[in-house]
């Protein structure tokens, strides 16, 4: 395995949140993604949420990252305590987040299917039989 990282769900606010995290535990953004720069086929962004974070990270120490989004209602997503943490799965290959997505995923429920995605990743996610979310990020940018 590659690595596991800490993803957070914000209703909104977490941008600020970050720079919050940043003034505590230094380190430097290593994405910093809003909604309006990652157009999605067939899905409208309202004005009012194009600035909102898409995907942030910030690092922590030498391997870890601490990932986060805002949650969009206008994108049917609700915010609740709960959902607003997932582990981060990060597999060396394609074949190993296959493996991982699959077995981990057996009698949960699949948010979004492992596939390619527009950012350039092969991703999935889902909450498994035991209520836990999770998310299968496996990057093309290393010879897989």
């Amino acid at each position: 395995m590659k690595q596991f990282n800490i993803y957070l769900n914000f209703a909104g606010n977490t941008e600020e949140a970050f720079h919050f995290y940043k003034s505590v535990f230094g380190g430097e953004f290593t994405a910093l993604v809003r909604f309006k720069d990652m157009p999605m086929e067939g899905v409208t962004i309202p004005e009012q949420d194009k600035n909102k974070i898409m995907h942030i990270g910030l690092a922590m120490g030498k391997d870890a990252v601490l990932m986060g989004t805002d949650a969009l209602e206008s994108l049917g997503q609700n915010l609740v305590q709960g959902n607003n943490v997932h582990i981060s799965i990060h597999p060396e290959s394609k074949e190993e987040a296959d493996r991982i997505f699959k077995e981990l995923s057996a009698g949960g429920v699949v948010e979004m299917p492992i596939a390619n995605q527009p950012w350039g990743d092969y991703y999935g996610s889902f909450k498994d039989k035991f209520g836990m979310q999770w998310m299968v990020n496996c990057s093309h940018a290393k010879p897989q």
